[in-house]
């Protein structure tokens, strides 16, 4: 498997966290992680990330055992709710960070961070400030920062819950294109049934520091315990 999760155990005091969870994800595929707040998700992602330590198990992403790594070296990317852009440069620059740290030569920086605006819709705002974007045009950047660095693993932890209706709607399209278009392996956490069903490639749920993933669509929708069926019911009784 491209990520495999094993045993994990987390605990803040004498509070579980994390309770041996345990799963796996194939590449170029998104997990759905569906799951009310307090039930563990954000310090699972960063666990994987490395922002928190693992009380016990392992993180292996590509075969290589990432658990005590440095999180700059674990190719991994986090995308919280909020877009954290540089506030003093223009969107070209804040999507150009990435490369330039890695000391690319600037006709390739030129040509990757212009074709990432493409794909992002972003095209008409190279020169723009952060302060000059809306809400779903933060998030794009955000995006496009850190995709142009092609990240072995996103994380992305409620990426769309500050947006509204419509704009979150279509921030989840682009992301699933995207996400399509340049073969990206994600986790993707969230408290809203609907969205989890829509972003997931495979989905699991989450509670209370345990997680249950499922194979199919199908399968997670047919469990009672994650609220489908509930949804089905109240809209049926409406038109009934």
């Amino acid at each position: 498997m491209f990520l495999d999760v094993i045993r994990l155990r987390k605990a803040f005091g004498r509070e579980p966290v994390l309770r041996g969870l345990s799963f796996s994800l194939e590449g170029h595929r998104t997990l759905s992680i569906l799951g009310r707040s307090g039930c563990g998700k954000t310090t699972l992602l960063k666990i994987i990330a490395g922002l928190e330590a693992a009380g016990d198990g392992q993180v292996v992403l590509q075969g290589e055992d990432i658990t005590q790594k440095a999180p700059q070296d674990r190719g991994v990317v986090y995308l919280y709710q909020e877009p954290l852009l540089f506030p003093h440069l223009n969107v070209w620059d804040n999507v150009a960070f990435g490369l330039r740290l890695r000391r690319l030569d600037t006709a390739q920086i030129r040509r990757r961070v212009d074709e990432m605006l493409e794909n992002l819709e972003l095209s008409e705002h190279p020169d723009k400030m952060p302060n000059q974007l809306s809400g779903g045009q933060r998030q794009r950047v955000a995006f496009g920062r850190a995709l142009i660095v092609n990240p072995a693993l996103l994380l992305l932890d409620e990426p769309f819950a500050s947006l509204d209706v419509e704009i979150r709607a279509t921030m989840q399209r682009l992301f699933k294109r995207v996400a399509a278009q340049y073969e990206i392996t994600a986790l993707f956490v969230t408290h809203d049934l609907k969205e989890a069903i829509l972003m997931g490639d495979r989905i699991a749920y989450m509670r209370d520091g345990t997680l249950k993933t499922y194979a199919s669509k199908d399968a997670f929708i047919a469990d009672p315990e994650v609220g489908v069926q509930n949804e089905i019911a109240f809209w049926n009784s409406l038109t009934g």
